[in-house]
């Protein structure tokens, strides 16, 4: 594990391995896939976050405990990233129309 100065965690691939009990190879795959983005050292060494340790949980979880490939992985992460997106700008208009309401005073 290793540690930033703005004291976030960081894990090299042999410990994420260990944590998820998956294979390095595998990580590497979801790295491919754009499923995952690890950091990188200045001597190119895959550095993962926490973030991305429960990303690739969930991951595990959908193609191990569900039968999704990672095509399929891939569809729910861009629609869920979608999706949280318009919840943002849903907030944001939402904000904007009660601010110009106390300002008009209806």
């Amino acid at each position: 594990m290793v540690e930033n100065k703005k004291t976030e965690r960081y894990f090299f691939i042999r410990e994420v391995a260990s944590i998820t009990q998956l294979h390095p190879q595998t990580l590497r795959n979801y790295e491919k896939w754009g499923l995952v983005k690890p950091h990188r050292s200045q001597g190119n060494v895959r550095l993962y976050s926490v973030e991305d340790v429960e990303r690739i949980k969930k991951i595990k979880v959908f193609t191990q405990d569900l039968g999704i490939n990672l095509a399929g992985v891939e569809v729910i992460f861009r629609l869920t990233e979608q999706i949280e997106e318009l919840q943002r700008e849903r907030e944001e208009m939402r904000k904007q129309l009660e601010e110009r309401d106390r300002k008009t005073g209806t």
